[in-house]
């Protein structure tokens, strides 16, 4: 399943901070600009209620796997809304947002 870098937040962090922590730990790479939020998801599960938040930032940096994923791999936007195997959520995002 492809999905984008995500985490959870930890408590008294700012939230950019974690941004870029998760960034960091799953791809390597440092975010560059200040992120611009997209997307704000409120998400019940049956178990736990998740708010996912999605940001658009640039970044530098020679990306590396994470033993979080098995690979990472570029897309166009166009490319990235043809997958079947993409994440739900994120593809939510894609269709209402870009």
């Amino acid at each position: 399943m492809w999905d984008i870098v995500g985490g959870r937040i930890n408590p008294g962090s700012p939230l950019l901070d974690n941004l870029k922590r998760e960034v960091k730990e799953e791809t390597n790479l440092d975010l560059t600009d200040i992120p611009q939020l997209v997307a704000a998801q409120d998400i019940l599960l049956p178990d736990k209620h998740v708010v996912r938040l999605t940001y658009t930032a640039h970044i530098q940096g020679t990306p590396q796997v994470s033993d979080e994923s098995l690979e990472h791999q570029w897309f166009s936007l166009d490319e990235i809304k043809q997958l079947d195997n993409l994440d739900k959520f994120f593809k939510e995002v894609l269709h209402k947002k870009f």
